[in-house]
């Protein structure tokens, strides 16, 4: 028997089924990973099975394309909501800068701006998928907090940061996180990312081939305390690794930071990306690494998922020549790709709409009075 479409689309909505939004191009709609109904898991290991290298390498930019063959829409990871949803193209509320609401001491206030500013997140990003437009600053993955440690006034972004105290600025940062990630037992409400990975508080000149060299106390004491509240406690879901080096390399492809604390120490389980245009840094600056292939694929081994990137020169791009030259091998791409994957199926962007309450947000949210008073 041969079914129209309408037929169908009515026999799924009378079953009770939700028929899933695909492009019209008409990729298959039966694969385990579009079943809602499966562990998270289980669908990101069958959609990542089913990509090709070059598409895996595609999808580990910040600017991820879409794979039309299997309804992946474009994803573009960058976002940013210090103080507020930023530089979107609707307007919504500000709030005070980071060191002002610091200065209130005020973890709850601090909670009720965030849970505030992930409504509109949520609102806006859904709007933006209405429009059909997924591009930079439309996503649902915020690249905030900055929970660096202000100990020299003459750092000229010390007024995103919480002060110079590492107890406040995690008790504060991890409020941001909760108000932002939400409550719910299967959904992120949108993601934030503690940043910047670490022992990164100035001189601003020189970030890009600067090599902090502290002592272990200093480490301990000062500048991961709060890193430590956010990824351990809080559960934030990202983690930006920051463009200096520490003891001789770049905080991207450390072996302290990354392999043995972040990863090894401290069980993370989110996603890393890179500052934006930092794993050039590797090649071109910090001078570690010999070539982009070389660095791609160190920076991969230490865990950084994303590679974010304000031009066309992509460090990534150079990943098929990595493993082309086994310095990489592509079943060790595949853990960033699964993490990257599993973050996408966390904030629901595969489930209907009607299954992801964060998803019901209205736009009437934002600039509401209520978010204006506060």
């Amino acid at each position: 028997m041969k079914l129209t479409t309408a037929a169908l689309g009515l026999l799924l909505l009378t079953s009770g089924m939700q028929p899933l939004a695909t492009p019209a191009s008409g990729p298959r709609v039966d694969l385990p990973f579009q079943n809602p109904d499966l562990p998270i898991d289980q669908r990101v290991n069958d959609l990542v099975g089913r990509l090709t290298l070059a598409e895996k390498v595609s999808q580990m930019l910040n600017a991820s394309p879409a794979i039309d063959r299997l309804g992946i829409p474009a994803y573009n990871w960058w976002n940013e909501a210090l103080h507020g949803v930023a530089r979107t193209g609707l307007k919504t509320t500000v709030f005070p800068q980071a060191i002002g609401m610091a200065a209130t001491f005020d973890k709850d206030a601090m909670l009720t701006m965030a849970t505030m500013t992930s409504d509109e997140a949520r609102a806006v990003h859904q709007e933006y998928v209405r429009r059909g437009e997924r591009g930079i600053y439309q996503g649902l993955t915020f690249w905030t907090p900055n929970i660096n440690i202000f100990r020299d006034p003459r750092w000229g972004r010390g007024q995103e940061t919480y002060g110079e105290d590492p107890y406040l600025t995690g008790q504060l940062g991890s409020a941001l996180v909760k108000g932002f990630q939400g409550d719910d037992p299967k959904y992120l409400k949108i993601t934030a990312c503690a940043k910047h990975f670490a022992v990164h508080s100035g001189p601003e000149s020189s970030r890009h081939e600067f090599n902090a060299q502290i002592s272990d106390y200093d480490l301990w004491d000062t500048y991961l305390p709060a890193f430590r509240d956010l990824i351990v406690d809080a559960k934030v879901a990202g983690v930006m690794c920051a463009y200096n080096a520490y003891a001789g390399q770049p905080c991207c492809g450390s072996d302290v930071l990354m392999t043995d604390i972040l990863y090894k120490k401290w069980q993370f389980k989110g996603y890393v990306t890179s500052d934006c245009d930092g794993l050039n840094d590797f090649w071109q600056h910090h001078k570690t690494d010999p070539d982009a292939a070389t660095a791609a694929a160190n920076a991969v081994l230490h865990g950084t998922d994303i590679e974010c990137a304000t031009g066309k020169l992509f460090t990534y791009n150079s990943l098929l020549e990595s493993v082309q030259k086994k310095l990489i091998s592509e079943q060790q791409l595949n853990t960033s790709v699964k993490r990257l994957y599993k973050i996408r199926f966390q904030l629901g962007m595969f489930d209907p709409v009607e299954r992801v309450k964060y998803a019901q947000i209205p736009l009437s949210v934002v600039e509401s009075a209520p978010h204006q008073a506060h």
